[in-house]
């Protein structure tokens, strides 16, 4: 019976599928279009990008995104923004030239 109960448990936790958290960031340069960093393919427009991701360490994405898109002046997950301390850290991964969107839309 124990056998029965720890295989439908392990059955069970692994049928439950990642839950997606949703990113916004805001960029200091106005960038358009779609930009891919890390795990996240980034829709931007007017300044600010939005994506979502199952990934779980959200400060590897901001630093991701701030290598490809340039500084940002805000970064949230799942509408809980980052500390000015959690941004600043990830504004040092920001290249001063940011690489442009891949696709235009």
């Amino acid at each position: 019976m124990l056998r029965r109960l720890i295989i439908l448990s392990i059955a069970a936790s692994a049928a439950v599928p990642a839950v997606a958290a949703s990113y916004n960031a805001k960029l200091t340069a106005q960038t358009t279009g779609r930009i891919v960093a890390r795990e996240i393919n980034w829709a931007c427009g007017a300044g600010a990008c939005q994506g979502a991701t199952a990934e779980s360490r959200p400060a590897v994405l901001c630093e991701a995104l701030a290598k490809r898109a340039g500084k940002l002046d805000s970064f949230a997950v799942d509408g809980r923004a980052f500390s000015s301390a959690q941004l600043d850290k990830c504004n040092t991964a920001a290249k001063a030239e940011p690489t442009k969107a891949i696709a235009d839309r």
